[in-house]
């Protein structure tokens, strides 16, 4: 029965990572650990592995779509792989070791809290006809990626996730990209940065923490197959329907996610 609602949850990680270009990990981490009882680590490093089948066939839907950015890409890219390294020796600080590891579950729920706000700011802001937008490559500098990298490295690193929801904004922002080509530009640097950033984070895992490499990969192999699914259909539904209702529902399953994961950290600390 917990393989069947891992799968399902799969399918959810991968639908929402693809459609919005964040990767799985919000919707992941949080039902692992609500499903297992399992600590944050092992729940990063799974989903870390998770990401790179949510985004990969998203990809290919965004690239269909000639929605990719590749001149954002070249410099976003390689500068988030190297931030992500970064962040994730953070999160093996001893302070998010053993009985610290609620500070980094905690750490996560404000997180999602953040991804809420995120989200319910685009309802709030939402006119309608963002595919009419048009990006104006003039406005690009060099150091603008590296700096968006540099943000979603460290995010991605520290809290497991493919950072997505810290890269959506910071190019609309900061590099005055129109949404869908900022979520096909997230999805394609997620790629790159799910192999660094899971590969440094279960090597750790496994010289850390009491865990064997099998651990995240069977709860990856659960997850995968439906997360892959989902990803196709999400990135596909990325430039075929508007956005407000998903980014609604969206918002209700994170606010519901950090309430708790919160709540049990602060518990935790009591």
């Amino acid at each position: 029965m917990t393989n069947i609602v891992l799968a399902i949850v799969g399918l959810a990680a991968g639908l929402l990572g693809g459609l919005l270009g964040i990767g799985g990990s919000v919707v992941m981490i949080p039902c692992m650990r609500e499903l297992l009882i399992a600590d944050q680590h092992l729940c990063q490093a799974a989903a870390m592995i998770v990401n790179f089948f949510v985004v990969g066939p998203s990809v290919l839907q965004h690239m269909r779509a000639r929605a990719v950015l590749w001149p954002v890409v070249s410099g976003l890219a390689p500068t988030a792989a190297v931030a992500v390294i970064a962040g994730v020796m953070l999160s093996e600080l001893p302070v998010f070791h053993r009985s610290g590891e609620v500070y980094l579950a905690g750490l996560f729920g404000l997180f999602l809290f953040y991804v809420a706000a995120v989200n319910i700011g685009k309802l709030v802001a939402y006119r309608g006809g963002e595919g009419d937008e048009r990006w104006d490559p003039g406005r690009l500098r060099w150091y603008g990626p590296v700096i968006v990298g540099v943000a979603v490295g460290l995010v991605g690193g520290l809290l497991g996730v493919g950072g997505g929801i810290v890269s959506v904004p910071l190019q609309q922002r900061l590099l005055r990209v129109p949404l869908r080509n900022a979520i096909a530009n997230s999805a394609a640097t997620i790629v790159l940065l799910s192999v660094v950033g899971a590969s440094l984070k279960n090597h750790q895992l496994v010289t850390h923490h009491a865990h064997s490499i099998a651990d995240p990969v069977l709860l990856a192999v659960v997850l995968i197959p439906t997360a892959i699914a989902g990803g196709f259909v999400g990135g596909r539904l990325t430039h075929a329907l508007p956005l407000p209702a998903v980014r609604g529902a969206f918002v209700l399953l994170m606010l519901a996610a950090a309430i708790r994961m919160t709540a049990r950290a602060a518990a935790s600390l009591v």
